[in-house]
Parts: C-alpha cells; structure tokens; sequence
C-alpha cells in the first residue's frame, strides 16, 4: 500500500532491540499533515492529494497561495507537497494524516535536501586520488591533475571531474526500514542516518524497490 508523509529531521539516536541489540536510529517529526486538495482521476486524469504541513501566520503567504488555502478552508501551511496515495479516492479535504500511518516494519524511501558543503576540491568532492607528495610535485597535491589530451581535442571534455558546489541538492535513501512509531508525538524512527541536517524538511514514503 502506498503511504506517504511529510516531516522534519529531529535528530540521531539509538534504540535496543528485545535481544540487547543496538539499533541506530534518525527520528522524524512526522506531521499532521492536513489534506488541502484531493485530484481524481473524473477532473485530473489521476488521483492524489496535496498534504499541508506545518502552520504558518497569514502574512507569509502569498495571494495566489492564500486564496487555494481560503477555498478549502484549510490554515496557511508552510509546505505544500502532492502524493499518490492508494487509498485517496476514499480521503477527503480537511482528513489529517498522522505519523501513525506507518507501523514499525514498513520499508520506506526518504528523500530530503542534503546538507551544503560549499565549494569543494576534486579530493572531497567526487573522490579523486591526490598527487604524488615528492618526485617534483610542488603546491599541486590536491589538484585533479591531467585534463585531457594536448592538441587533439584542444578543449576540455564535457563531463570532466572538477571542483564546485558540493551538497545542497535533493537525494533519496532507499529502503530504509521503520523501527518505531509514536503515534501520540507523531515521530517516526527510522534505522539509519537519512539527508539532509537536523531540522530539515523530509518526506517520507513507502519504498518502490523493496
């Protein structure tokens, strides 16, 4: 079954398991989540629904905004994001969904934005090797080295490993599993680390690969 939630990243810690086993755990405060719209399949070619999360004072929302939230007679939310749920023909506006949607034991897919890292060299960036540190290397340790060939293709390839913005980009853990649910302070805790730092925005959804 399809399940999906919107949450953010408290934090690491660790659970026991009932046999004395450490597990390592990444704990998301995992809505409510307020339906704001539903899509079916007779007006949209297709079912989903959109999820609000978090409150936000009127003032920080735009017009355009405002008035989706006005028609639904939903409060302003900071984060606005559409799911294709399984069960949302049978979801209507104004349902919540609550961290207890998933159960300890689901497998789940968590996407978020990683943490920034600025601009980074070769070496920390995509892995590359260092230079020699004798034999006549001088200040070049760390550079990516040889570019390419001389006079033929006189340029550098497209595709060339080089220094740049490192992090601050979207990306999904897979399979991860659910080793608890607490339904009454909506937090999910999910073995393993996730993206993105503490506080960050993270949805959380059944894995497609399991």
């Amino acid at each position: 079954m399809e399940k999906g939630i919107i949450g953010r990243k408290i934090g690491m810690t660790q659970l026991f398991t009932e046999n004395g086993n450490v597990v390592p755990v990444t704990v998301v405060e995992a809505g409510p989540c307020t339906v704001v719209q539903k899509k079916t399949a007779e007006t949209d070619g297709y079912s989903a629904v959109q999820l609000g999360f978090e409150d936000i004072r009127e003032k920080l929302v735009v017009k355009p905004v405002k008035g989706h939230y006005d028609k639904a007679q939903i409060a302003y939310k900071r984060v606005l994001k559409e799911f294709k749920l399984d069960n949302s023909d049978a979801m209507n506006v104004g349902d919540v969904l609550k961290a207890d949607v998933f159960a300890a034991g689901d497998v789940v897919d968590v996407t978020g934005i990683s943490k920034g890292k600025g601009y980074q060299g070769t070496i920390k960036r995509l892995g590359f090797h260092r230079q020699p540190m004798t034999h006549g290397t001088s200040g070049y340790h760390r550079h990516q080295g040889s570019m390419g060939a001389n006079s033929t293709p006189s340029k550098v390839m497209k595709g060339k490993g080089m220094p740049g913005h490192m992090g601050s980009e979207q990306v999904t853990i897979q399979n991860l599993s659910v080793v608890k649910v607490d339904g009454e302070n909506n937090l999910i805790a999910i073995k393993g680390a996730i993206p993105g730092p503490n506080g960050g925005l993270v949805i959380v959804k059944t894995a497609v690969k399991k």
